[in-house]
């Protein structure tokens, strides 16, 4: 996504050009300076977002947008990148679908993909891994032993939630995740009308250093 913040005057590649090179410098560290204080707004206005789409729990989900001034090349005038270092956030900016064979935890609440993927190694190595048909659902499930105790603890506890259960018997089979072959996410996340909500006080900021230049 690329959002471009345009005015009359100085900004106009043309008019950016006819300025002497010393001219050209102090313009160029003015909108650096600029972008790089009210950069910190647009930040804030896109982790709010975040934090309105989504439960938050970590606060490092949301710290993991932030922002960085492109400054590099002197014959054009600085950008403001803003990202995060979550690569799947952008799916939930525009919606889509995730094709292939994928296992969604039987969990009431998140697990994070590397404990995830720990889980099921762990079930794996030790061959308490199987795949059973149910109700037209594709499951995988895990014996409850005591080799795979740290893995199962939460999705046993899970199974007592959906049971009623008050204890799950040794040897008993517990489900761990259902195989889908697509998940479907809608649009949930708005970063560009946060970013553009907050482009006015950017610019403000830019043209307070410009003044000064």
């Amino acid at each position: 996504m690329k959002i471009n913040l345009t005015t009359a005057g100085l900004f106009e590649p043309r008019q950016f050009a006819a300025w002497s090179t010393a001219r050209r410098q102090a313009i160029h560290q003015a909108v650096a300076r600029g972008m790089q204080s009210g950069g910190r707004e647009v930040r804030d206005a896109a982790r709010a977002q975040m934090r309105s789409a989504f439960t938050v729990k970590r606060s490092s989900f949301v710290s993991s947008m932030h922002t960085q001034v492109l400054d590099k090349k002197p014959d054009r005038l600085p950008a403001l990148w803003v990202g995060s270092k979550i690569p799947w956030l952008g799916l939930h900016e525009k919606g889509g679908t995730v094709a292939g064979n994928l296992l969604i935890p039987l969990l009431p609440g998140r697990i994070g993909p590397k404990r995830f993927k720990a889980v099921i190694d762990g079930l794996m190595r030790s061959g308490n891994a199987f795949f059973v048909k149910k109700d037209g659902k594709v499951l995988l499930m895990a014996e409850n032993i005591r080799d795979n105790a740290s893995q199962l603890t939460r999705f046993k506890r899970a199974e007592r939630g959906r049971t009623g259960a008050k204890q799950i018997k040794r040897g008993q089979e517990v489900p761990i995740a259902v195989l889908v072959k697509s998940v479907t996410l809608k649009r949930r996340l708005d970063l560009a009308g946060a970013v553009r909500g907050a482009l006015p006080r950017l610019a403000k900021a830019i043209q307070h250093e410009l003044v000064k230049s």
